[in-house]
């Protein structure tokens, strides 16, 4: 996603905060930590390397805000940056009501408790995302568009605004889009806003997710679409295009759609929330791996710690990224679990996940650069792995898919799938170009059976600074260059997604071939970069590919809260027929679905051929298709 016509700046790297795990501000290598008053000394301090902070609620307050500070202003316009941080704090207390701890989260961070329940972690103060002002300066163009890449979880935020003008004190804004989340998140004394209404115009949003929260009346704002799933809220304010709720108290009716386009579900059919760090009463490290459920509504923490199981961290491989993918995959073998610290990996042969119930975790948007062609990650048809925190990055040799789950062909899929405890992606991102060139077939393939795929971002950049032409001639170099055949594909039966946001593809951008897919939002934009109608026309004659295709074969599969979006910015004449292209059965059923045109390009249809076209007629007015086929 991102804003017609625009130039962006890039920020720099960022400066090390020091040349170890930092606790307390200070290097450790060996358990050093002064035990806060009342919790036990922690036994051991897991080595995650340069870029992981952990702070105390022994640290002086002063301390923490200005390394804070001092990694905001690092992150904050490093969207192309190979910087990655992650930020955790100790159970404790952080700020007060007269010294709140206020800090934004820029790109590539993530900042996180280390309780076992969000409660455990209490910050008075504000965490947030503000606009980036792209023109004159930094002072007009503001927009919340390419605000990608960060992560907030598992601790209570009381919010405290002190110190702060009127308007930035009326809220805590976390003014994001694509590939960030918020989840285990309990937020009270004011309301959360998803965009930056204090700042100059125009002030677009273009987000995203929260999953496992409990919120005070949450702001909408510009916020084009959203998914939030199993939380509760006081309220929410508002919609524009395509905002979703599945197994959220207090979410908005949806009886009235469009208007607002609000789409809601009691429950939701399976979740499994993400995995996550945490510290025992002992002072010892786990990853606590959630347990699926189907037919879920609310929080998994109201009643204490969320049901799963609790990994020793002494079972898990601690990567770097100087690890060798032969280290990694000797690892696996070996029975363990594998952490991805903060970094860039460079990724020159497969990683192999065979192992029932295996889990992979990234810390602070851990990356892998697939290199020589490779294919980064293959994970076997199994049941139970969780995939959770890693994005996957093309590189300049074409790879033939970047992240394959399950065997190619279809040969095997489904015999040890086990819908009780589904192979799980959570937070998974993918990117092609954007900071180097980029160049894979497919980026995300599924052909195992009873797949959950909760969150993920899969982008095929329409900007970055790889050194193309500027203008219209640049477009024309990243279509030649920057290639991606099909963002997912989905082979395998019963694959259900929560949160599916894939993006400028050069063929189909969601092509699902497999039986019972189930999908509750999904979000796309078409390519803005064809040439000339004939680089967007497929063999047959058809005019474009759609933003979501169902294979004709397909006898079930249900799609609700869904968009296509149009920015045909290289060549605004091209046409693309339709929206959503899936089988006339009365068992394939779409729900609350939409096409828009951004400004240039046209989509015909938004169904097949139902629907209103979207073109230049009505730009930035949505054309939806509430139910098809019509009941």
């Amino acid at each position: 996603m991102a804003h017609p016509r625009r130039r962006r700046r890039f920020g720099c790297l960022l400066t090390q905060l020091s040349a170890g795990v930092v606790i307390a501000g200070t290097l450790v290598a060996a358990p050093a930590l002064a035990a806060p008053q009342g919790h036990p000394k922690p036994a051991t301090t897991p080595d995650f390397g340069p870029n992981v902070t952990i702070f105390s609620p022994s640290t002086p307050l002063a301390e923490i805000q200005q390394k804070l500070d001092a990694l905001a202003d690092a992150q904050r316009d490093a969207e192309m940056s190979t910087a990655r941080q992650a930020v955790y704090f100790l159970p404790g207390d952080y700020g007060t009501a007269d010294a709140p701890l206020q800090f934004e989260v820029g790109y590539y961070t993530e900042v996180a408790g280390l309780g076992a329940n969000p409660g455990d972690v209490s910050i008075t103060g504000a965490i947030e995302v503000y606009n980036r002002c792209l023109a004159d300066g930094g002072t007009s163009n503001c927009l919340a568009l390419v605000n990608f890449w960060r992560t907030l979880s598992n601790l209570s935020l009381q919010v405290n605004k002190a110190g702060q003008d009127g308007c930035r004190s009326s809220a805590n804004f976390w003014a994001v889009s694509q590939a960030v989340s918020l989840r285990r998140v309990e937020v009270t004394g004011n309301q959360l806003s998803l965009m930056d209404y204090c700042t100059a115009g125009p002030q677009y949003a273009s987000g995203g997710f929260i999953a496992d929260s409990r919120l005070p009346n949450v702001v909408n704002g510009s916020q084009q679409q959203w998914l939030i799933r199993n939380s509760q809220v006081a309220g929410w304010s508002n919609a524009v295009w395509n905002q979703v709720f599945a197994g959220v108290e207090g979410a908005p009716d949806d009886a009235a759609f469009p208007n607002p386009p609000y789409t809601t579900f009691d429950t939701t059919p399976i979740s499994r929330e993400r995995p996550y760090l945490y510290v025992d009463a002992a002072g010892k490290y786990f990853v606590r791996v959630p347990s699926a459920k189907t037919g879920t509504r609310g929080i998994t923490w109201a009643a204490g710690l969320t049901p799963g199981r609790s990994i020793p961290i002494s079972e898990f491989y601690i990567a770097r990224p100087n690890s060798s993918v032969k280290a990694i995959n000797s690892a696996l073998a070996r029975g363990k679990n594998l952490i991805f610290t903060p970094g860039v990996y460079s990724i020159d042969r497969t990683i192999e996940v065979k192992r029932a119930n295996t889990v992979v975790l990234g810390m602070g948007h851990a990356t892998l650069t697939a290199t020589r062609g490779a294919v980064a990650m293959k994970v076997a048809d199994t049941r139970g792995v969780v995939i959770a925190g890693v994005t996957f990055d093309a590189g300049t040799k074409l790879s033939p898919v970047l992240l394959q789950i399950g065997k190619a062909g279809g040969k095997g899929h489904g015999h040890k799938a086990d819908p009780r405890n589904p192979i799980t992606l959570n937070d998974v991102y993918f990117r092609v170009g954007g900071p180097h060139i980029g160049r894979t077939r497919k980026a995300l393939e599924i052909n195992a059976d009873h797949v959950l795929v909760d969150h993920i971002w899969v982008w095929r950049a329409d900007h970055g600074i790889e050194g193309f032409t500027e203008g219209v001639n640049g477009d024309t170099d990243r279509w030649n260059t920057n290639t991606g055949s099909y963002g997912l594909v989905v082979n395998g039966d019963d694959v259900t997604a929560t949160g599916l946001f894939v993006e400028h593809f050069q063929k189909y951008n969601t092509l699902w071939n497999g039986e019972r897919g189930r999908v509750i939002l999904y979000q796309n934009e078409l390519p803005y970069d064809p040439p000339t109608q004939a680089d967007w026309t497929q063999p047959d004659g058809t005019l474009g590919y759609p933003g979501y295709k169902v294979s004709a074969r397909v006898r079930k599969h249900s799609l609700a809260g869904a968009g296509v979006y149009v920015f045909n910015q290289n060549n605004p004449s091209i046409l693309t027929t339709s929206g959503f292209e899936v089988p006339d059965r009365p068992g394939v059923k779409l729900h609350h679905v939409m096409t828009v045109n951004l400004s240039a390009g046209t989509i015909r249809y938004v169904v097949n051929t139902t629907g209103t076209q979207a073109d230049n007629t009505n730009t930035g007015t949505p054309q939806f298709v509430v139910d098809y086929p019509t009941p």
